[in-house]
Parts: structure tokens; C-alpha cells; sequence
């Protein structure tokens, strides 16, 4: 009996215990994850990437796109469509992301790659500090140093893509963690960065926002210190050309696949009449007198629930929307992400105030939704870009498709400029606001027009020729695989700041 009841005891301790030591397994899990990287791929390697992501990329941008927004509005006195159309030239260094990429991959310097680290992070110090310190910075010195940055962050960007690739190829059952521990590190250093910039920008305004992110930039330069990389032989400099020219000759071969320019113009079509009229809806929720007239501290939070909708929307795409046709896919999301553009027409029409609900309430609400619908209309397009890269110059093309892409966004913000300036909506003036709202909601749906572009097969089957997935030997193979890759998570990012 005795025994028996010992027994009870044990189990009934064990189960005690167990609970417990979920919880603190659990808590652990992320340390242990991070310290079996460190062990295989080195801790120089996995700090590399937290900075260059988490840090330098992601929380830069959170905190970048709020004090530009202020700094065009109130440093600069532009014009809600003259700031439009600037953002999208600060971006113009993404559009070239490739030749950033095959620049770190042909033309090391002094025999490494790292000295791009140093490279990027440089210019992204200058460039922040001297925007911090210059008092009436005329407005195409500025843009430059805008520009300037936005280099920076694309170089080491690029840099630390062809450092992750490597370490794929040498070991490939750690490449999903590694592309998990940089969508990590990226979507936390977002949410972050959105969070505290509105406090920030109201603490210290938008100049010393400035100065904070030369930190990030020069935390690249200390990468680039740190980084551990082979030396390059002389002999990859005689073959730079070379390799230029195989892999522009590839790339234009690939183009002219059917199964590939096809859904390359879809790609375009949809983002280019996505018409971004951001700062029009940015200049209203700040200035207009019957506006809500947010602070600083509201924007940040409405960017920070914005960065959360995205990451429910890869999350509700991968576990429930994966494995569904791209067409159909794309026609029901484009079709949500026009409709959620009708909710800044009832903010604007103040309708919502009519039946109680308050403004910030609306606006939350909107930023969840549209981040949420349009994160799941962009998934479906990364993986099919994925789907379009021939093989062995997997990493050059998908940063080829990605600059397509970038090019589409660039032609949404200028044409969401022309709009908003055609409409005459500027600093004091929203009348017409309600207008150039609808039609770009208009636009968003357009897309579904041309569908027929995307292939309608199994998301899981291939889509290019058999003739193009065969692999290069030798090496050769090797050299074009050690190409630069533009990776999911960062194209992700951008199109989140973007959107």
C-alpha cells in the first residue's frame, strides 16, 4: 500500500515537472537553435547576419521610412506628390541589385568579398550623418544622401545574400535555418524599428533619427572586420569578364522563354498599377484640418500593426495557401487588395465617424488588413519567381526578377505622384483626395485581366523546360552557384516598406 502510494507520488511529481520543463524547453529553444549555428557555420557568420539583417536592414528601415516621410514633409516643404515621387528614386539602388550582385561576385577586392561590408556601411555613415548635421540641406543633396543610403543597405545586403549562399551550398541540411534565422532577425529589426520610430522622430525629430542610423551602417563596417572568407586566387580577376558575359548571355536566353517573360509582365503589371499614394494619405492623417490629425507616435504604431499583417499573411500562405494554383490564387487577393484600398475612402469621406468608430481604429484595422492581403498576393510571386531561374544562374536571375519587380514599384510610386499632383491634393488641399483614392482601387483590380500570363498547373510542378534545369558540372557549377542570391526575405522587406 505503502508502495503504492510512492508511486503516486513519483507520477504525481513527474507530471508536476512536466509542464514546467515544456515551458523552459521551449524558452531555451531559440538559444540552443543559435548556438548549434554558431557551432557549425561559426558565431562571426550568425552575428553577420542578425546586423546585417535584423539591424542594419530591417530595423533601419522601420526607423528610415517615418523620418523621411516627416523629413520630406517638414525639413524639406515638399508637396505630397513631389515626395511620392522621391521615395521611389531613394530606391533606384535596388533596382540595380544584380550588378551589385555579380560585383561582389566577379571583382572581390584585394582577393575578398568582405571589403563590401566596409564598402556599404561607409557610405551609409556618411551619407546618415552628414543628413544629421547639415542645417537647410538643399533638397538634391539630400535626395543624394537618401540615395547614398539606400546603397549602403542594398551592398551589404547583396554581400551577406552571397555569404548565405555559400554557406547553403557547403551545407545544405542548414539552409532553411539560415534562411529562417534572416527572416527573423529581418521581421523583428521591422517590427522594432516601426514601433519606436513615431517616439523617436518625436524625441529628437527627424535629423537625429538620421544620426541613429549611421549605428547600423557602421555595425556593417565591423562585419566586414569580422566576416571569415577564403582568399580568391588572381586567377578569378582574369576571369571576371568572362563570367559577365556567360552570365548576361544566360539571362537573355532564359528572357526569351516563353514560360518565363510571361509571368515577368504579369509581375510588372501587378505592382506597377498598384499606385502608391502614400504620402497623399500620409499628409492627410497629419495636416489636413477635418483629418485625424495624428502624431508621430500614431504613425509609427500604425506602420508597426502593418509589419505584424504582413507576418500574419506568410504565415496564413504558408500553412494554409501554399499548395493552391497561382491563378486562382492571385485573382482573389488582387481582387481583397483593391477592395481594401476602398477603406481610406470612408477615413477620408469621415463616415466612420458618423457611426462612432474612431479614426485610429480604422486606420489600424486597414493597416493589418492591406499588409495582411497584400503579403499573401506578394508569396505567390516570390515562389513563382523561384520557379523561373534556370539552372546555375539561379542566385543572378532571381535577383534579376526581383529588380522587375522593384521596377514595377518604382513605376506605382511615380504614377501615384503624377496622380496625386494631377488631382492637385498637396499640403493644404484634399478635396480631390477622395478621387485619386478610388482610382487607384480601380487600378489594383485591373491585374486580374491578365492572368492568363500565370500558369495555371500544380504551384509543386515545374514550370521551365526540361532542357532548362539541367545542371552545370564541374566547376563551372560551382562558380555560378556561388553567384549571388537575392533572397526571399529581403525582397519580402522591401516590398513591406514599400507597400
Amino acid at each position: 500500500m505503502a508502495q503504492e502510494s510512492t508511486h503516486s507520488f513519483d507520477g504525481q511529481l513527474h507530471r508536476d515537472k512536466k509542464p514546467k520543463d515544456k515551458i523552459i524547453s521551449l524558452i531555451l529553444r531559440p538559444f540552443n537553435w543559435l548556438k548549434k549555428l554558431s557551432e557549425e557555420l561559426h558565431w562571426s557568420f550568425v552575428s553577420s547576419v542578425v546586423i546585417v539583417y535584423g539591424i542594419n536592414q530591417g530595423l533601419s528601415l522601420g526607423l528610415s521610412r517615418i523620418s523621411t516621410q516627416y523629413y520630406m514633409k517638414d525639413e524639406q516643404k515638399l508637396q505630397p506628390s513631389e515626395a511620392q515621387v522621391y521615395f521611389g528614386i531613394i530606391q533606384l539602388p535596388w533596382v540595380v541589385k544584380p550588378l551589385w550582385g555579380l560585383l561582389t561576385d566577379t571583382l572581390p577586392i584585394l582577393g575578398y568579398r568582405r571589403p563590401y561590408f566596409i564598402l556599404g556601411g561607409f557610405i551609409g555613415v556618411v551619407a546618415m550623418i552628414s543628413l544629421s548635421i547639415n542645417q537647410n540641406l538643399p533638397l538634391a543633396s539630400a535626395l543624394l544622401c537618401l540615395m547614398a543610403g539606400s546603397a549602403g543597405v542594398a551592398i551589404a545586403d547583396v554581400t551577406i545574400d552571397a555569404c548565405v549562399t555559400e554557406n547553403s551550398i557547403s551545407h545544405p541540411s542548414l539552409a532553411s535555418d539560415m534562411q529562417s534565422l534572416c527572416g527573423l532577425s529581418s521581421s523583428v529589426g521591422q517590427l522594432i524599428g516601426f514601433a519606436i520610430s513615431g517616439f523617436l522622430v518625436h524625441l529628437i525629430g527627424s535629423k537625429g533619427v538620421f544620426g541613429i542610423l549611421s549605428i547600423p551602417a557602421a555595425l556593417v563596417i565591423l562585419v566586414g572586420m569580422m566576416t571569415r572568407e577564403a582568399h580568391v586566387h588572381n586567377s578569378a580577376y582574369k576571369r571576371a569578364s568572362q563570367k559577365f558575359s556567360d552570365a548576361g548571355k544566360a539571362m537573355w536566353m532564359a528572357l526569351k522563354c516563353e514560360n518565363v517573360w510571361r509571368p515577368c509582365i504579369y509581375m510588372y503589371i501587378s505592382l506597377a498599377l498598384s499606385l502608391h499614394i502614400h504620402e497623399g494619405m500620409f499628409y492627410w492623417y497629419t495636416d489636413a484640418k477635418d483629418g485625424p490629425s495624428f502624431s508621430k507616435e500614431m504613425v509609427g504604431s500604425i506602420s508597426s500593426v502593418g509589419a505584424v499583417g504582413s507576418l500574419l499573411g506568410v504565415l496564413l500562405y504558408q500553412n494554409a495557401f501554399k499548395n493552391h494554383p497561382f491563378r486562382g490564387l492571385l485573382f482573389w487577393t488582387q481582387l481583397l487588395y483593391g477592395a481594401s484600398g476602398l477603406v481610406d475612402l470612408i477615413l477620408v469621406s469621415r463616415v466612420n465617424l458618423k457611426f462612432g468608430i474612431p479614426d485610429y481604429v480604422v486606420v489600424v484595422s486597414d493597416a493589418a488588413f492591406s499588409h495582411l492581403i497584400g503579403r499573401l498576393k506578394w508569396m505567390p510571386l516570390l515562389v513563382l519567381s523561384s520557379k523561373l531561374c534556370p539552372s546555375g544562374i539561379e542566385g543572378t536571375f532571381f535577383a534579376l526578377l526581383m529588380s522587375i519587380d522593384h521596377i514595377g514599384m518604382l513605376t506605382a510610386s511615380w504614377g501615384g505622384g503624377l496622380l496625386l499632383h494631377a488631382f492637385n491634393v498637396t499640403r493644404t488641399q484634399f478635396d480631390n483626395l477622395w478621387i485619386v483614392i478610388a482610382i487607384r482601387s480601380i487600378l489594383r483590380i485591373l491585374p486580374v485581366c491578365s492572368l492568363f500570363l500565370i500558369p495555371s498547373s500544380d504551384p509543386n510542378a515545374s514550370i521551365l523546360p526540361s532542357e532548362m534545369l539541367k545542371s552545370k558540372k564541374g566547376d563551372d557549377m560551382l562558380d555560378n552557384q556561388n553567384m549571388e542570391m537575392a533572397s526571399l526575405v529581403s525582397s519580402v522587406d522591401q516590398h513591406l516598406v514599400d507597400t
